[in-house]
């Protein structure tokens, strides 16, 4: 009598689901803010998120968030985009790849009627985890504004030393000193004077001179500068 082969079981194992996402800041009125955009459907319906979704099997993560910018944002606005982090959450078992995406001020993208911006220092309730990866999204700025050029993805083609220093203080959430400012950028070569002056406002005073960036890629600059708050 033959026996019957035994059955074969092979453990199955699915996918984790991947999602790319960006926290993109720019400075609005004196103000850095986030663009988040309202969620219509479950989970979390009615709260806030950042832009992204989930990433198809032939793109690269890159590639993913950038089409998933372009539906909310007109992505040739952005002036810088760089990869987060990376967080794997244990309950659904998703993974996300945060990116930072920067716009110069002065700039003001289309965005659909469920996207707006919000000031990161006083985010609404937002999804899933979305409202720490803005925070890490400030704080990674804030660092690379101390050792690196990242100024140029925030500010105007040309501006004034005290306009940038307006910039920086949005962006750092301190005081900084706009002669100091002058004085480190121009010792490490980061900025470049135009030759042109703006002309003094209703105060008065002497003409300003105008400078540009040097670079628009992103060049560390000082690796150990850290801008700290006055005090």
């Amino acid at each position: 009598m033959s026996r019957k082969p035994r059955a074969q079981f092979t453990k199955q194992t699915s996918r984790p689901t991947q999602v790319t996402l960006a926290a993109v800041l720019q400075v609005r009125g004196g103000v850095l803010q986030a663009l988040l955009w309202q969620r219509a459907l479950e989970p979390f319906a009615g709260a806030w998120a950042l832009p992204g979704g989930v990433l198809s099997p032939e793109e690269t993560l890159e590639e993913s968030i950038r089409r998933h910018l372009a539906a909310k944002v007109d992505i040739r606005e952005l002036s810088h985009l760089e990869q987060l982090e990376t967080r794997a959450d244990p309950r659904t078992g998703r993974v996300t790849t945060a990116y930072l995406g920067l716009v110069r001020t002065g700039l003001d993208p289309t965005v659909p009627e469920d996207t707006r911006w919000h000031p990161v220092a006083s985010l609404p309730p937002t999804a899933f985890d979305h409202g720490a990866f803005a925070l890490a999204g400030r704080e990674r700025l804030r660092a690379k504004l101390s050792y690196t050029n990242i100024g140029f993805a925030l500010a105007p083609e040309v501006f004034t030393i005290s306009e940038l220093r307006d910039l920086y203080v949005a962006a750092l959430g301190h005081e900084v000193s706009a002669t100091n400012l002058q004085r480190v950028l121009l010792r490490r070569g980061v900025l470049v004077p135009t030759g042109l002056q703006r002309a003094p406002g209703r105060a008065g005073g002497r003409p300003a001179a105008v400078y540009r960036f040097g670079s628009k890629r992103l060049e560390i600059t000082d690796q150990f500068a850290v801008l700290r708050p006055p005090g």
